[in-house]
């Protein structure tokens, strides 16, 4: 039985991963989230986890060395390598990235060996959750895959089975991609459809390669879908894969730009319900892996508005200290809000909305397209999982 105790990676050192003014990752999605979790109280008794900068050898687990000296000569001498995805508009080269980069995966990393030791029961690195980042390539924002790296890290000190569930508005293709062919690893994503949004991919026909059949499931929501759809997709997908593949470790990312309020993306789902999803799967880790749970950030690009009232919601949950939808958002914070950026922020921790699911058990319609894109997954994935599309 893993310990209750709860670590937390933080530190002033992690607003280092930041690309630059005007672009979409700024670091300021952390700094407003933990000033707002500290002010409403739910870091109180959690043990914080302030790493440094991971070795070469332990990004190299994951990551191709030429890949790691681009990424290190990037970052040294400003210079970009189309071929290595740096210096592009969506990873343009900043100072020190590959510290930067090299600290998230370190704390995702020992997040992850607190949990699979039992040190802890839960642990969160809202900095990670980067699964863009390809072995040989940086992609989406994403320069290192702190995920994979510490999946990676668990498998090697002996764990056998570890789901990763992944909530973003886009496709968690990296982390797929390095375990695509490893049935000791399930990769689920629900995400908005790849024939619009980057990157591209997570269509339901993408199940995992020789070695691993069944080792993905893809859900591929369409654009608009709302809280509703979104729940009821991933009820009627992640529950039955994960129970079935019977994890030793559930790690789970929790991008949150699929709110309607993100500029990136096309989803329109509420804070009300992303904070429902995470305590669906924080309670799933408790139901099939003894609690031991990972949970790190991803996207959000609405980082006043909604970024940091959805992963204050992830840090109360994991904590055990879960914030009501109805509480107020303090004063102290939405003054900071105020004076940095000349206008008020949310007042409450919600978005005023009650989401209701119906359950996959109520009923197939084939006229709705989350309920296609459902089946579409269902029939793809299941079984392979040696599960019954129709019933499980």
């Amino acid at each position: 039985m893993a310990s209750g105790a709860v670590r937390v990676v933080w530190s002033p050192e992690m607003l280092g991963y930041d690309f630059g003014p005007g672009h979409p990752m700024t670091s300021d999605r952390l700094d407003l989230t933990f000033r707002l979790a500290e002010q409403l109280g739910v870091l109180e008794g959690v043990s914080f986890i302030a790493p440094g900068v991971a070795s070469d050898e332990l990004l190299e687990t994951v990551h191709e060395p030429a890949y790691v000296r681009a990424v290190r000569e990037a970052a040294e001498h400003g210079t970009s390598d189309a071929s290595r995805g740096l210096g592009t508009r969506d990873d343009p080269v900043f100072p020190h990235m590959h510290d930067a980069a090299a600290r998230v995966v370190a704390g995702s990393v020992e997040a992850a060996r607190a949990v699979w030791a039992g040190e802890a029961s839960h642990a969160v690195n809202l900095s990670g959750g980067l699964h863009h980042a390809m072995p040989g390539a940086a992609s989406g924002f994403c320069v290192y895959n702190d995920a994979a790296v510490a999946i990676r890290s668990m498998l090697d000190a002996g764990a056998e089975r570890i789901a990763y569930v992944d909530i973003d508005a886009h496709h968690g293709d990296g982390v797929q991609a390095v375990f695509w062919d490893d049935p000791r690893v399930l990769t689920v994503s629900v995400h908005e459809t790849g024939h619009v949004l980057f990157p591209g991919t997570g269509h339901a026909r993408e199940t995992g390669g020789p070695g691993g059949p069944g080792a993905a499931v893809n859900l591929a929501l369409p654009s608009g879908t709302s809280d509703a759809g979104w729940l009821r997709a991933i009820d009627a997908v992640v529950p039955a894969a994960v129970r079935e593949f019977a994890p030793q470790v559930l790690v789970t990312q929790h991008g949150c730009d699929s709110h309607v309020m993100d500029p990136l993306t096309h989803l329109r789902v509420s804070i009300d319900a992303q904070r429902l999803a995470a305590s669906w799967l924080h309670d799933l880790a408790h139901e099939v892996s003894d609690g031991r749970w990972l949970a790190l950030g991803g996207g959000g690009y609405a980082f006043i508005d909604v970024v940091p009232r959805a992963w204050t919601h992830v840090l109360g949950i994991a904590a055990h200290a879960p914030v009501d939808v109805a509480v107020a958002v303090p004063e102290p914070w939405r003054d900071v809000v105020r004076e940095r950026y000349g206008r008020n922020g949310a007042d409450r921790m919600g978005d005023g909305r009650e989401p209701v699911l119906r359950p996959w058990s109520a009923g197939y319609d084939p006229a709705d397209d989350v309920d296609r894109a459902i089946r579409a997954t269902r029939l793809a994935a299941f079984p392979l999982l040696g599960l019954d599309p129709d019933l499980d």
